[in-house]
């Protein structure tokens, strides 16, 4: 019976080890209760929307941060004026090219000033003034009517290069405003710590060396940008404004022409009159 009773009694004990898992031991009490608060802190440990740490970046970098935001807006306006502004439709365009050729051809300049006064093209600006030059000052020589027209294509291509120095000088002083923020911001941290003790001190100097920066951050966010744009703009305006000169050449030649076939008629007259007297 002994032997039997310890058989029964191995059973049961190789049985309670089966049914815990291998390598495992058993849980203390109060492990449950213990483990339960970990869920707020891993909730603490979440990372902030995007949209709300820029809004704290923004809080953070005091009022000069304000003025840059405004220069960001100014950025974005001033490119797309340049895009609207700065391109061949604008200056020289296809339609104005063939509608003055075939005008100037059949010498009617009063139906090309016409097309001058509805088209908007820089071109058709300067062929403008000459024809409004030469109509009123029906004595002018051509080297007048010429140096009309060198002027206000000079005039043109200066109007097209003063807009991407707009953008060029905002890319200037985006960084200026930026430092002088950080350079505001390292001020009032110097006298905040100043009265504070050591430990203190060193905690809160290296948070407002952070927010500081933030404004020179800023201003290199919205410089970059716009001197490479700028960059890219200063080159198409160097384009533009070769082909709009090759074009005003053209259409100088074409005056030129037509200039001298009017002068060798009127002689041809006056000499066939004068033959006529004699």
């Amino acid at each position: 019976m002994k032997s039997l009773f310890w058989l029964l009694c191995l059973l049961l004990s190789l049985g309670g080890a089966q049914a815990q898992a291998p390598g495992s031991a058993p849980a203390p009490p109060g492990t449950a209760e213990m483990a339960a608060p970990a869920a707020p802190a891993a909730e603490v440990g979440k990372a902030k929307p995007r949209a709300t740490a820029v809004l704290d970046m923004v809080r953070q970098g005091g009022y000069t941060i304000w003025f840059l935001l405004g220069l960001s807006v100014l950025m974005v306006a001033l490119i797309i004026f340049l895009i609207l502004t700065v391109r061949r439709g604008v200056v020289v365009s296809d339609y104005f090219m063939n509608t003055a050729d075939a005008l100037i051809r059949k010498q009617d300049y009063l139906g090309l000033l016409a097309v001058c006064n509805r088209r908007g093209e820089s071109i058709a600006r300067i062929t403008q003034k000459a024809l409004d030059f030469a109509t009123k000052n029906p004595m002018a020589t051509f080297e007048e009517v010429r140096e009309v027209t060198q002027a206000e294509g000079q005039r043109q291509a200066s109007q097209l290069y003063q807009r991407v120095t707009y953008l060029s000088d905002l890319a200037n002083v985006a960084p200026m405003i930026g430092l002088l923020g950080t350079v505001i911001g390292l001020m009032s941290e110097f006298t905040r710590i100043s009265k504070a003790d050591m430990q203190q001190a060193q905690m809160e100097f290296a948070g407002g060396t952070a927010e500081a920066l933030i404004n020179t951050a800023a201003g290199l966010v919205i410089a970059i940008p716009a001197m490479m744009i700028a960059s890219v703009y200063r080159g198409k305006v160097q384009a533009l404004v070769s082909e709009m000169e090759a074009a005003a050449t053209h259409i100088m030649a074409l005056l030129s022409a037509q200039y001298k076939r009017v002068t060798a008629a009127r002689a041809a007259q006056a000499a066939a009159g004068a033959g006529r007297r004699a």
